[in-house]
């Protein structure tokens, strides 16, 4: 997206289409190179090829589906809240500068998420 006025609620918009195609390349075009996206139940994520790499790998791990229940948005950034088709919830606060994402933060259950796509439990 070279496109800089590119409102963050479109970015989001491209977001999820690329997420539910489960297309890493295409979502990690929308970070800035030098972005950060911190899935609060795990470690930040710094960079656009770590951002690539953690899509890549969790898109191998689980057949993963954003259902937009809303999107709103506020200056440079935009809210999303979700769900999936198996019911859990979560909601991701994204900053776009520039036609970019510069910032992610998602909150989302993570034992819940693995229960339900059958992936093995840290033990600690």
């Amino acid at each position: 997206m070279k496109n800089h006025s590119t409102s963050p609620k479109k970015m989001v918009e491209i977001w999820v289409g690329a997420f539910n195609r489960g297309d890493s390349d295409a979502i990690s075009e929308l970070y800035s190179e030098n972005a950060i996206n911190h899935q609060v139940a795990e470690a930040p994520v710094e960079g656009k090829a770590a951002i690539r790499e953690m899509f890549t790998r969790e898109f191998g791990n689980a057949d993963m589906t954003c259902l937009v229940e809303n999107i709103f948005e506020d200056g440079e950034w935009a809210i999303l809240e979700w769900k999936d088709p198996l019911g859990l919830r979560g909601c991701g606060f994204f900053h776009v500068q520039n036609g970019k994402i510069v910032f992610q933060r998602g909150y989302w259950d993570k034992l819940s998420f693995l229960k339900m796509h059958n992936l093995p439990i840290p033990s600690n």
